[in-house]
């Protein structure tokens, strides 16, 4: 069995699953602090980890009928995320395996969307095209085993599309976390009623979303106060439809450029419905893990742990976390 910890960001996260990708427990307990702030605070996000970490816990091992004493093994999400909130998370990760002298599995957080497509009852298995697109990522990688590690053919060079999402939804007025409520917005507006810039003509493969904000901005403050809410439905609708195509532009010319006709897509965008749809219509095999497993989890992290070299204890008890993604296992 494996026990895997997530606290890169304001969920805090435990799984159980088997050494065959098998879920046994999946908890993941949300913080409902930060949408009074616009966005997560780090020094708020840490303490309500430090609050919650043990009860998760807890409550997977419950959920899966283990006790600690039968873990094989131990992975945490060593980065990147914020510095504060992985402490917590590494720091109680080492002291579970330390107990038991268990083996360790430090993951990265990106490999751990990845990963979450090698999860039963249907695993993924490479080669294929990945797609992850969430709040503090958005890159295209060449997938040709189990990782860590994998070739980076295209990335962000500003904001995350998760990013675009919330910071959309701030300027139409909806708060935080905001890519759910933009989607729900849209529902009820036209995708075309607005023509939104989707850096079409940016070359090769990587991704740009500052622009399409900008946009966004200038059209807002050209609803003015007696707009409709209709039209700020239709604001959100094209907003969104941007941002779907700007992701699905880049994915056709990967999967074009490297004559492959199969693609996985992970990270919290991939929750979006709009872009469920758009990539079905790539003809490729497609895979689009569960959105609990889309979303920041443990049970990605425990999947990525499977491919990781474990260190013994107590070799990893000096283990330092890494805010960004400098020392990530995506190679360019």
């Amino acid at each position: 069995m494996i026990l895997a910890l997530e606290t890169s960001c304001d969920d805090t996260c435990a799984a159980v699953i088997t050494a065959e990708g098998e879920i046994r427990a999946n908890v993941i307990s949300s913080q409902r602090v930060h949408d009074r702030y616009g966005g997560v605070v780090p020094e708020i996000a840490s303490r309500h980890h430090l609050e919650l970490i043990g009860d998760v816990v807890e409550d997977a091992l419950a959920h899966a009928g283990q006790e600690l004493g039968e873990v094989e093994l131990v992975a945490v999400t060593r980065g990147p995320g914020l510095v504060a909130a992985l402490l917590v998370g590494v720091c109680t990760a080492k002291a579970l395996a330390a107990a038991y002298e268990l083996p360790f599995a430090a993951v990265d957080h990106l490999h751990g969307h990845v990963a979450a497509s090698f999860l039963a009852p249907a695993p993924f298995e490479p080669p294929f095209l990945s797609l992850i697109a969430s709040g503090g990522h958005t890159f295209l990688a060449a997938v040709k085993d189990h990782g860590p590690d994998y070739e980076v053919l295209g990335q962000t060079l500003d904001d995350a599309a998760g990013e675009a999402f919330d910071k959309g939804a701030r300027l139409l007025g909806l708060g935080y976390p905001g890519g759910a409520a933009l989607e729900r917005l849209a529902r009820d507006g036209d995708p075309a009623a607005f023509d939104l810039p989707r850096a079409a003509k940016l070359p090769g493969l990587d991704f740009s979303f500052a622009g399409l904000k900008t946009a966004l901005l200038y059209r807002v403050r050209g609803l003015g106060p007696e707009q409709t809410e209709r039209r700020r439905a239709d604001l959100a609708a094209s907003y969104q439809r941007a941002i779907v195509e700007s992701l699905a532009l880049r994915v056709e010319r990967a999967l074009s450029g490297t004559g492959t006709d199969r693609l996985a897509v992970g990270g919290g965008v991939a929750a979006n419905t709009a872009l469920r749809e758009r990539l079905t219509r790539l003809g490729v095999e497609l895979n689009v893990p569960p959105r609990e497993l889309c979303t920041d989890n443990a049970a990605m992290i425990a999947s990525a742990g499977r491919y990781v070299e474990p260190a013994p204890y107590p070799n990893y008890l000096d283990l330092d976390v890494y805010a960004t993604g400098e020392r990530a296992p995506v190679t360019r």
